[in-house]
């Protein structure tokens, strides 16, 4: 079943990487908006659900944040962290950057010991305003699911122009202050083995993110219910073997199963 998250808030949510998370969508409430038309994505492909609505606006989102945080406030549960994700990529809304000051204010006021997380996709990480929003927060977690660039394609779908080379110099520039985050998988799609893995994949990947040094790399496999239903998810083994790769690279990581 596809999630179509409502917006701007949404939760909160047990995340598996993050705790008790409150949502922040940027994208319309009634549709996918996404640089990736990523093959697993929860919430579908993009042309299945375009919106009708438009995104909501800078204010409209400090508005339902704050009302949010003053009923968890009240109420409970206090949140661990206020994640950007939702119906597709945060940091292409107009306002992202405005945004993310807002959020940093009602976070500092209502739960100062919340983190404050992105989920993004990397594609917009080269716009000046963008980096540095990115670079004020707590977990700036970025996607690299592969370095193969052929791959990229058949997998995330890049909707627009993609280098992975560029992708890598902008990750680098966040000087150690980003949260590398990877899908792994197996099965296939339209007859081609999706299947990142091995060390093939693994391997290039790896020496990669060495040279990114983010602070901590996630990696993690499907949860939900893909689009595709030809896709499966990596074995607990396969995850514990990519995770201590990724250890004995002197990185601190994350395995999701």
């Amino acid at each position: 079943m596809t999630v179509i998250y409502p917006s701007p808030i949404f939760g909160p949510v047990h995340s598996r990487r993050l705790g008790v998370s409150l949502g922040i969508n940027l994208m319309p409430a009634d549709g996918k908006l996404c640089s990736f038309n990523c093959i697993y994505c929860e919430c579908g492909f993009n042309e299945d659900f375009r919106p009708k609505l438009p995104r909501p606006t800078r204010e409209e989102v400090y508005n339902a944040l704050k009302a949010r945080l003053q009923d968890m406030q009240a109420n409970g549960p206090a949140p661990d962290v206020l994640t950007f994700a939702g119906n597709g990529e945060p940091t292409a809304h107009p306002h992202f950057p405005e945004i993310i000051a807002d959020t940093l204010s009602l976070r500092d006021k209502y739960f100062p010991n919340a983190k404050v997380s992105v989920l993004s996709n990397s594609t917009f990480i080269h716009k000046p305003a963008v980096f540095e929003a990115l670079k004020r927060v707590d977990n700036n977690i970025l996607k690299l699911d592969t370095v193969d660039e052929a791959y990229i394609h058949a997998l995330d779908r890049p909707t627009g122009k993609y280098s992975v080379e560029d992708i890598i110099a902008g990750m680098k520039a966040f000087e150690g202050k980003c949260i590398i985050q990877t899908m792994f998988l197996k099965g296939g799609y339209k007859g081609q083995d999706m299947d990142n893995t091995s060390d093939k994949y693994v391997l290039p990947w790896l020496e990669r993110v060495k040279e990114i040094a983010p602070q901590k790399v996630m990696i993690y496999t499907i949860d939900r219910e893909t689009p595709d239903h030809d896709l499966r998810k990596a074995t607990h083994e396969e995850l514990d073997r990519i995770g201590a790769l990724v250890k004995e690279a002197g990185l601190e990581v994350s395995v999701s199963y």
